[in-house]
């Protein structure tokens, strides 16, 4: 057994998981707030990585400007898309909005694939360093970037919910929008919030991935590959969304070493998250740190 890329790979999917988790955050945040799944979540996340590396390469701004103009324009974007898309559906069917994000996701890729083409395209060298040692290990310093991202957002998210303002009012929205706006709470100020602060993290994390594995449309998928960890940790939970990210990383990480080493399968890299999935839903259909809800008949 090659014990040096078992851990290799553990520290990678650690650092991942983390990454995985924050987008998660992106889904039950959006979730709690208006009970809609936004399937473009990976959409956003691949618009926020082309619009950081359009600021780099075409208006020649340095990367830590370029960053901060991205992650503010997929600010007005998400409020953008709440307002025109979102708000004109409140009352409607569940279903009929989620409908709707599928339909935006389709539309988004059409829209980067005519401005931005097919490609993949990799931002400039941003750090002096492309990888690090750790105990001996090697480890992208991109990766290391990520972990300390991730850790800062969850930071804020922890803060925010907790002490804010604006985080205790949107807690509110979540448990119960009637009650909110009988207590003044604008619950569509609370859902616009919501799409913004999503669309901003999507932002980072598609940055992230764009400096390891280059921009391109294809990393949409990402949206998909962490719906499972949004799922194990329960969707309603932000907690289980972090819990459910690094599971997934890991688990992820792990059926490449097996695989590799073992089975020779050759895909257990893709589909063993969501092996995990159907067995977690089978024990506990709520997540592991979701709510039960139950209802009469």
């Amino acid at each position: 057994m090659n014990w040096d890329l078992l851990f290799q790979l553990l520290i990678n999917g650690l650092i991942v998981g983390m990454l995985y988790g924050v987008v998660a955050m992106c889904f039950v945040l959006i979730y709690k707030s208006t009970q809609v799944v936004n399937f473009a979540q990976g959409e956003f996340l691949v618009l926020g990585a082309w619009v950081c590396w359009f600021f780099i390469m075409k208006m020649q701004l340095p990367f830590v400007l370029a960053f901060l103009f991205a992650m503010a324009f997929m600010t007005i974007f998400g409020i953008v898309v709440q307002m025109v898309v979102l708000r004109p559906l409140i009352g409607e069917p569940i279903i009929s909005v989620i409908m709707v994000t599928i339909g935006l996701s389709i539309f988004m890729q059409a829209l980067m694939n005519w401005i931005f083409g097919n490609s993949a395209e990799r931002f400039p060298a941003v750090f002096g360093e492309n990888t690090v040692s750790i105990g001996g290990l090697q480890v992208e310093t991109a990766y290391l970037m990520s972990l300390v991202l991730s850790v800062l957002v969850m930071g804020l998210f922890y803060y925010f919910f907790k002490f804010s303002r604006y985080g205790l009012a949107m807690r509110a929205t979540a448990y119960n929008q009637q009650v909110a706006q009988s207590l003044g709470i604008s619950v569509k100020q609370v859902f616009s919030m919501a799409w913004a602060i999503s669309a901003l993290v999507s932002c980072i994390a598609g940055v992230v991935l764009g400096l390891v594995n280059a921009v391109s449309n294809s990393l949409a998928i990402i949206g998909i590959k962490v719906f499972p960890a949004v799922i194990v940790g329960g969707l309603d939970s932000i907690i289980g969304a972090v819990v459910g990210g690094v599971i997934i990383g890991v688990l992820e990480n792990m059926a490449e070493f097996v695989d590799g080493q073992f089975l020779h399968i050759g895909n257990m890299y893709t589909v063993a998250p969501f092996y995990v999935l159907i067995i977690i839903l089978m024990i506990r259909p709520y997540g592991l740190f979701g709510t039960k809800d139950i209802e009469r008949i």
